[in-house]
């Protein structure tokens, strides 16, 4: 190959790379403020523990509906987006990274061959979602943080001021603005192993329609089952990412430090059904949110690269 085709595919491979990064980036953006209340009413699930809270208390919520009727009451409208703008700053990085990540790992795992098998869709899958969370972990201590406060909307401190507070108090570290990080590897790797195993592999099994509309529906139909399933898979990793990250049942005390020691502790004490606290809302935000963000990215990136590629 000549230098200058070299360099013709080094351009090429990087604006691929750049459309990538924008289409994944918008996907992000637009899921995260359409589904966030969801994932709040998740967190507050997650993160309480029965037996320092009695069923009559106001402070303890006994499904979803319940805590959103309560934090409407006690915590005003607003308090559904709390905790919005870690995910909001992080969602741009975290998507364009997911996705780019994707796309050069399932490369990376067709070993040279001209179509991805399900193997290298979901390898690839795993390998972008254990990279993201890398990058978000200390986006994620900061959003249960805010999230966990059950203060009005308006009382609540800055993000800025809580991620201050975090690494004034705890550090950097793993028992400060990076606790959880393991918790957050696994549930991010287990969850976009079988989300784009599952999409880019079952999609092609369905004929695609020539109506728009039709193929509209075939394409969410197979993103809400591909964010459904992955949900089920992976909400133990989740609620164990919750308590390590979240407030402790006992004030300056750790109870929640590992991720295996804290899914033990759970099912010991609350039975093995509480490590799937949260999944109704879970499922409710990233069977649609899945759907959102697979579509949103084809299409971003679909547009993209007719107009720059």
């Amino acid at each position: 190959m000549s230098t200058k085709n070299l360099d013709n595919t080094k351009q090429s491979l990087l604006k691929q790379a750049g459309l990538q990064i924008i289409a994944g980036g918008s996907a992000g953006f637009v899921e995260v403020c359409l589904m966030h209340p969801l994932d709040l009413v998740k967190t507050r699930l997650q993160i309480q523990n029965k037996i320092n809270n009695t069923a009559s208390s106001e402070l303890y919520y006994k499904g979803v509906l319940d805590c959103f009727r309560k934090m409407l009451r006690n915590e005003g409208l607003f308090s559904f987006w709390k905790g919005i703008v870690p995910p909001i700053l992080a969602e741009t990085p975290k998507r364009a990274t997911k996705f780019l990540c994707f796309e050069q790992y399932k490369k990376i795992f067709m070993f040279g061959s001209d179509k991805a098998t399900p193997q290298a869709y979901s390898l690839a899958g795993l390998g972008a979602g254990a990279t993201e969370a890398v990058i978000v972990n200390s986006f994620e201590v900061v959003k249960v943080t805010l999230q966990s406060n059950r203060a009005k909307s308006t009382e609540i401190p800055s993000t800025f001021s809580v991620a201050r507070n975090i690494i004034k108090t705890e550090g950097f570290g793993l028992q400060g603005l990076n606790k959880g990080l393991t918790a957050t590897i696994a549930r991010n790797g287990v969850f976009n192993m079988i989300y784009f195993g599952f999409y880019h592999s079952v999609k092609d099994y369905f004929p695609a329609y020539e109506e728009p509309m039709k193929e509209f529906i075939r394409k969410v139909g197979i993103g809400f089952t591909s964010g459904t399933i992955a949900s089920f898979a992976n909400i133990p990793f989740d609620v164990a990412k919750s308590r390590i990250q979240g407030p402790q049942p006992v004030s300056g005390q750790i109870k929640y430090r590992t991720t295996c020691g804290t899914l033990l502790t759970v099912a010991r004490e609350e039975g093995f059904s509480a490590l799937y606290k949260g999944l109704l809302p879970k499922v409710m935000r990233l069977g649609p949110g899945g759907a959102i963000m697979l579509l949103m990215y084809e299409f971003s990136y679909d547009y993209l690269q007719q107009k720059f590629l």
